[in-house]
């Protein structure tokens, strides 16, 4: 504050240390909360992305398992990113997955192991950065890294 004559008019020495304080716990407490923020996103269990683009993963990973489960080999495909999908030997997609997804429904526990892995998908930690994404799983959806695309407009698991 400044007085007619030009002079800083000096506050009462109480109200000085009040805003002195008031402006260092300020101070602190957005220093907590950037410190905070900061580790929740590099160690959490917290997905981080939009909920868009986090719902729009988990969506594609049930859609992945849930055609698993169903033995319905072009549904899983329908997933796969477009390297995934090519002819292969002479077979299609939909063949090569009909008879891998037969063959796994076989195996003891396989359909049980893919109904945890279901139900871990609604909770489970997606990291989507740029164009790439990735679900934390129990199990590898292929045999591989769980990795997404974005790529003919919507999310594809790729390799």
């Amino acid at each position: 504050m400044v007085t007619s004559r030009g002079q800083a008019a000096r506050l009462p020495a109480s109200r000085t240390a009040r805003n002195s304080l008031l402006a260092g716990l300020l101070l602190s407490a957005a220093i907590a909360l950037c410190a905070t923020s900061a580790s929740a996103h590099a160690g959490s269990g917290r997905s981080v992305g939009t909920p868009e683009q986090v719902a729009w993963v988990r969506r594609a990973a049930g859609n992945f398992v849930t055609a698993e489960l169903a033995a319905n080999g072009a549904g899983a495909c329908s997933i796969l990113a477009a390297p995934l999908r090519a002819e292969s030997h002479h077979r299609t997609c939909a063949q090569r997955w009909d008879a891998k997804l037969a063959a796994m429904l076989r195996r003891p526990g396989t359909r049980s192991q893919l109904r945890r892995e279901r139900g871990a998908i609604a909770s489970a930690r997606v990291l989507v950065r740029g164009d790439g994404a990735s679900i934390e799983l129990p199990a590898p959806l292929l045999d591989s890294a769980n990795r997404f695309v974005w790529s003919e407009n919507c999310w594809m698991l790729a390799r």
